[in-house]
């Protein structure tokens, strides 16, 4: 985020006053977010060097909370296919020239057929993702 010089003694006052560490509750995450917020508020613009650093090691923690605490689960290609042709407002005839015909698709949406790594990345290309959602 930030490329500037840091100065190490308005730094280290930065940190000792808000004595960031790893996040043990949530009430410390509630204020390592809140914190993360009011810095984001300001804009990156207005951020002093020092401050951008702290709001990436704000970052880093909370998101180490939130792995330990709420991991998510991987989901499953078939499902997410589902999700993104319903936000897409597309039938299996809109994806039968990806996958070479209607009853593939078909076959796919019902379990019955896995997604190639062919149509992976297809379907990535398609929907602007990474073709690892699909496989």
């Amino acid at each position: 985020m930030t490329t500037a010089v840091i100065d190490e003694k308005k730094y280290g006052r930065l940190l000792a006053k808000v004595r960031p560490g790893p996040i043990a509750t949530e009430d410390e995450f509630d204020e390592m977010v809140e914190l993360a917020r009011q810095l984001m508020e300001k804009g990156e613009e207005a951020l002093s060097p020092e401050e951008g650093r702290l709001l990436e090691l704000l970052g880093i923690l909370v998101e180490d909370y939130d792995e330990r605490h709420y991991p998510l689960e991987k989901a499953d290609p078939v499902t997410i296919l589902k999700e993104l042709m319903d936000a897409n407002d597309l039938s299996q005839n809109d994806l039968a020239h990806l996958f070479g015909s209607k009853s593939i698709v078909s076959e796919v949406l019902s379990g019955k057929r896995s997604i190639s790594k062919a149509q992976a990345r297809k379907l990535a290309e398609r929907f602007h993702t990474s073709a690892d959602l699909f496989i």
